[in-house]
């Protein structure tokens, strides 16, 4: 996967070779904000890519505060990368389930990269440890994601969690009639398959401005928005931590594409096993196996035809005029 250093919407290969623009465009996108350790997962991300052979490039679409050394480092390592502006919700005040989510409705922004048809959003937490490339020829019209889970106590405020109903065993506890419909299928937005559409992203800020924000920020309302379209796939595509411990008879982790290192304790680059539920086996097992693909040096880009005013270019700060903010 190559480096692009561009400006301006551009088909490429995995190659780097232009390619013609009636072509269909796919690839890889995940987010980065601020100066934190957020940008080794993203690395890790990129090198997992690379691992198991993926035919498309992995862009990282970025918020301006990215800093320059972080960019170099991503531009190294092949990644594309895209500047965007925030996206913030009418009222920032809101309790989130954490502090740090109000940043991620600025993810609003990667329905603008209209330059490919169709896109894998990756979370940078995510490893990817078998090839996926499949998941792009879907069909069109939908959006593919897993179901999640709402036996976490960060679902306390939820009838759902209240009651001991949860999608992924709906026959533990069924639904009761007098609390209405059954709630409609709710995806974990750490992964999804989308197709990039300006009308789309426009009437996803018109949306948002009228949209109340709720305690799962822009999970909450992707789930709102593409209700209608979602389509679930199976939970090797996106297995959060949670479900080792909480619904193990749905794990198979031979079978596990795709692992989100979301669980409280988890990142492998902090890791320390003290948190809750991190001294276990597999838990250790998957972390190690993050650490396995970000530590070898056969995985790193090679880019010795990126020269190093090339290198400056990518990393200097690419502005795009982009839609104004929700707020």
């Amino acid at each position: 996967m190559a480096p692009e250093i561009v400006n301006a919407p551009l088909n490429r290969m995995a190659s780097g070779l232009a390619k013609a623009g009636s072509l269909r465009s796919r690839a890889f996108v995940t987010f980065l904000a601020g100066n934190g350790d957020y940008v080794k997962g993203v690395v890790g991300l990129a090198k997992g890519l690379r691992k198991v052979n993926s035919a498309y490039p992995l862009v990282v679409a970025m918020l301006p505060d990215v800093p320059p050394e972080h960019r170099r480092i991503l531009v190294e390592q092949g990644c594309i990368l895209r500047e965007i502006e925030p996206v913030y919700p009418p009222e920032n005040q809101t309790q989130f389930a954490m502090a740090y989510y109000v940043i991620n409705y600025s993810k609003l922004r990667i329905w603008e990269f209209v330059e490919y048809s169709k896109m894998i959003y990756l979370d940078g937490d995510i490893q990817v440890y078998e090839n996926i490339d499949h998941l792009f020829d879907m069909p069109d019209g939908h959006l593919y994601a897993v179901m999640d889970c709402f036996c976490e106590k960060t679902w306390s405020h939820t009838p759902q969690y209240q009651i001991g109903y949860c999608q992924q065993c709906p026959n533990r506890v069924q639904w009761p009639k007098q609390l209405g419909p059954k709630p409609p299928l709710y995806f974990n937005a750490g992964m999804f398959v989308y197709e990039p559409s300006l009308p789309t992203y426009h009437d996803l800020l018109h949306a948002l401005k009228v949209t109340p924000p709720t305690p799962f920020a822009e999970q909450d309302f992707l789930n709102m928005f593409f209700k209608d379209i979602y389509k679930p796939i199976p939970n090797v595509y996106n297995l959060v931590l949670a479900m080792l411990w909480r619904h193990p008879e749905n794990v198979d982790l031979q079978e596990v594409k795709v692992v989100h290192y979301c669980a409280a304790g988890s990142k492998p680059w902090r890791y320390t096993g003290k948190e809750d539920n991190m001294d276990r086996e597999d838990i250790k097992m998957l972390v190690k196996k993050w650490w396995d693909v970000y530590d070898d040096p056969t995985l790193d880009y090679n880019i010795p035809q990126l020269t190093q005013t090339a290198l400056t270019e990518a990393t200097a700060p690419v502005r795009f005029v982009a839609a104004p903010s929700a707020a």
